[in-house]
């Protein structure tokens, strides 16, 4: 998957309607409706302002708009007004901030889950910092964008009403409105390119920033190693200045348009004053209610520029956004079709890919309880052949059988759906020992958790801790090293009894004998259980029935002696 963004050009009101949860379109419905009312209700505030100011001065207007000035009717009216202005926009924000809210939710668990269900091979070309930045602060920025769609409905709303109501009162003073708005919506749009640049250019330096941040300790011991602390500040320091200029950037074309904007403002409520005087027949009240009905549009016209700078600063995260969403769906096996017994499967035939050259092998015996060690160099292609027996991705040709008969894959994949996975770089998101093992086995009790514990030989490090199974995982005083985190991934693997179970590397951070030990625990707790395991020491072959050794030609199956027990 490429690292830069796709160069398209969308408008911002297609990117962001594309990407809004289904049957969100009555409630954005309801909060229209609600700004439309507070629009109204603040327009006729204005109106009933003028005889409290100007009391000796009528407009043309409804009675019901133009009580008699005599007691406090006015007053009384205008506190309704005001009132219903105040509770209408209090309601329309309380709607668009749950809006806002359940579209940034929306937009994380679709991405999300789309991930989680995408096939392997299809994010091969992904790097976890995009990853990162897809399901964090890129989502902050499109949310951003669906609050200046807000905004600019509002404001939008508000200058058509208040043009109607200042239209109605006084047409002749309306006449330069048409003029002031073109120039008004072209200082909007100016700058529009160089904005939608600079924000794609925003983006992409997110990325670039979370992969400078990955796995951060590892990468300072590399850097200090190689003593290249001054080039790591510099390229990050290049990173920070490219996003501070990007920053920077976005807000000064943000007050220059502001300007533009103000200036026009400026111009349109002279040239109001200038008809005025100059119109005969226009009547001071009139005026005081145009200038009233139109500054109240003063307000939006700084806002409404940062919201348009917003929304098209979205569309290069949505843009992101949608890359990830159009990745396929993994096919997903119902969990009721799951054979019960476990089952001898020999492959016959099968060619993986990638590598470009593409692995064959071949008679391969997958035996319920054995152990099958594969190894080759690495970059050779093992993880590539264990996807593939995993199920986890679509081989090139495959051709296998059992006793009951001949499989495809499809049938294959549900032999073995019921696995478990284990990588040497699996980082543990739980927050302690319980909730990690409760992941793989949600129903078991202590007792069975402590026994997991203990074929993988972390019972007494917990029980040198006065917090037990609730250690946590990450904090400085009981943190885990990485071979007692290695061995809780092992202990999921013996709550979770798959039928197939790769462990690619699992071991690496035991010693020699250890990881012997563990292995040998594996394969008496799990007697049903196929075991695949890729490793480089030679010492696993002793607990091996089988290995798959893969070379640059072809991958050579061998079946060994009696392997050693341990």
């Amino acid at each position: 998957m490429a690292d830069t963004l796709p160069t398209r050009h969308r408008s911002p009101l297609r990117a962001l309607l594309e990407t809004l949860p289904r049957g969100d379109g009555g409630k954005v419905a309801i909060y229209v409706a609600l700004s439309l009312g507070s629009a109204l209700a603040g327009s006729v505030a204005a109106l009933l302002l003028v005889p409290l100011v100007q009391p000796a001065h009528d407009l043309s207007l409804p009675r019901f708009l133009l009580p008699a000035r005599d007691g406090d009717a006015p007053a009384v009216l205008f506190a309704v007004a005001i009132a219903c202005f105040a509770l209408l926009r209090w309601q329309a924000s309380r709607r668009g901030a749950r809006l806002t809210a359940r579209y940034g939710m929306v937009l994380r668990r679709r991405v999300q889950a789309r991930l989680v269900d995408a096939p392997l091979p299809a994010l091969a070309d992904a790097t976890s910092a995009e990853i990162a930045n897809v399901l964090t602060h890129n989502t902050e920025v499109a949310v951003q964008g669906f609050s200046a769609l807000q905004q600019l409905l509002v404001a939008g709303t508000t200058a058509a009403v208040n043009l109607a109501f200042a239209f109605w009162v006084s047409p002749p003073l309306m006449l330069a409105v048409p003029l002031f708005a073109a120039a008004g919506l072209l200082a909007a749009r100016a700058f529009g390119h160089e904005q939608t640049e600079v924000a794609r250019a925003y983006v992409a330096g997110m990325t670039r920033l979370f992969w400078h941040s990955e796995d951060l300790p590892r990468r300072l011991r590399h850097v200090r190693s190689f003593g290249r602390e001054g080039a790591e500040k510099a390229s990050y320091g290049d990173v920070a200045a490219g996003l501070a200029h990007g920053y920077a950037r976005q807000f000064e074309l943000i007050a220059s348009g502001r300007l533009v904007l103000e200036l026009v403002s400026a111009a349109g409520i002279a040239g109001l004053f200038l008809l005025a005087r100059r119109w005969h027949g226009i009547d001071g009240a009139s005026l005081v209610a145009v200038c009233l009905l139109l500054g109240r549009l003063l307000p939006y016209v700084a806002t409404t520029r940062q919201s348009f700078q917003q929304l098209r600063a979205a569309v290069p995260a949505l843009d992101l956004w949608q890359r990830y969403m159009a990745l396929p769906a993994a096919s997903v096996l119902a969990a009721a079709e799951t054979p019960s017994l476990a089952v001898t499967i020999i492959i016959d035939r099968v060619l993986v890919r990638p590598p470009m050259r593409g692995i064959e092998v071949a008679g391969l015996t997958l035996v319920p309880g054995e152990l099958t060690l594969v190894c080759g160099d690495s970059g050779i292609g093992k993880t590539s052949v264990v996807d593939v027996l995993a199920g986890m991705a679509p081989p090139e040709t495959f051709s296998a059988h059992t006793v009951d008969g001949p499989l495809d894959v499809a049938a294959y994949r549900l032999l073995v759906r019921k696995g478990a996975y284990v990588s040497q770089g699996v980082r543990l998101w739980q927050h302690s020992v319980r909730e990690c093992l409760a992941w793989a086995a949600p129903e078991a009790d202590d007792a069975t958790l402590r026994r997991a514990l203990a074929d993988v030989g972390l019972d007494r490090r917990l029980d040198d801790t006065a917090t037990g199974l609730d250690t946590a995982l990450a904090d400085a005083s009981s943190r885990l090293s990485g071979g007692e985190l290695q061995r809780l991934l092992l202990a999921q693997v013996i709550l979770r009894q798959p039928r197939l179970a790769v462990l690619d590397e699992a071991t690496s951070a035991l010693d020699a004998a250890s990881e012997l030990n563990v292995l040998a625990a594996l394969k008496r707790r799990l007697p049903d259980t196929i075991l695949l395991v890729v490793s480089h020491r030679p010492g696993v072959a002793a607990l091996a029935e089988q290995s798959v050794a893969i070379d640059a030609e072809q991958a050579v199956v061998r079946r060994h002696v009696t392997p050693v027990t341990a």
